[in-house]
């Protein structure tokens, strides 16, 4: 089921609450406008009407892959619904972005309360911001004109398929379409990791548990939580 609403704090947020009440798995909810919208690390994500500002709910079940590795079926879900409007796709940047020409579409938030995570999804579909760090893009700006309702239905398929293969089958599908829809092997990156420091080095690929492989002078490093840019 998808409701929306013009405005909300944000979806997250009111997903949270939704599942704390007893929502089901495969519940969405869309918001026209957040006003209190927020990406990861505590980052403010800018949320002028026209956009996608949706999250989604998924009830973990005690056979399912670890919980964390449902940020890489939601970007690859996410790749396959830009897909359908603009057929030169994006590429997917680790753990869960989406660039086009190196410049970041979207957003990917997951928080999770006891055996619901919560899927927050921004997609800058009409506008994108000016961002200090990195340049930002839309679908709007390569010609890709679809409006949020749209957007959401085709996303809401696309991601209830992907969940189902990774509870079925395991990582290892979504692992490989991430890795199809991925910058190429030895692409130069830099890891900001959370306690401040950054690394350097040529992607490598995933590890088989879906964390980053860096090669760096010192071999291949794992990271399994940061920031990365492209070089």
């Amino acid at each position: 089921m998808i409701r929306t609403v013009a405005e909300t704090g944000s979806t997250n947020a009111d997903m949270l609450a939704l599942a704390a009440a007893g929502a089901a798995e495969g519940s969405w909810l869309l918001a026209g406008r957040q006003t209190a919208g927020k990406g990861r690390q505590g980052r403010a994500w800018e949320s002028p009407v026209g956009n996608f500002y949706g999250s989604t709910l998924v009830r973990l079940r005690p056979t399912d892959p670890p919980a964390p590795t449902l940020a890489l079926v939601t970007v690859v879900a996410l790749e396959e619904a830009v897909r359908v409007f603009l057929p030169t796709g994006a590429t997917i940047k680790w753990p869960n972005d989406l660039l086009i020409d190196g410049a970041k579409l979207s957003g990917v938030l997951l928080e999770r309360a006891g055996d619901a995570v919560v899927v927050g999804i921004g997609v800058n579909l009409a506008h994108h911001p000016d961002l200090p760090d990195r340049p930002a893009t839309s679908l709007a700006a390569h010609g890709a004109m679809v409006d949020a309702a749209t957007f959401a239905d085709v996303l809401a398929e696309s991601f209830a398929r992907w969940l189902s293969r990774w509870r079925g089958e395991g990582l290892e599908p979504v692992r490989q379409r991430w890795l199809d829809r991925a910058h190429p092997t030895g692409t130069a990156l830099t890891a900001r990791l959370p306690d401040g420091t950054s690394t350097d080095g040529l992607f490598e690929g995933l590890s088989a548990e879906g964390a980053l492989m860096l090669r760096t002078q010192a071999g291949v490093e794992l990271i399994h939580a940061g920031d990365v840019f492209l070089l």
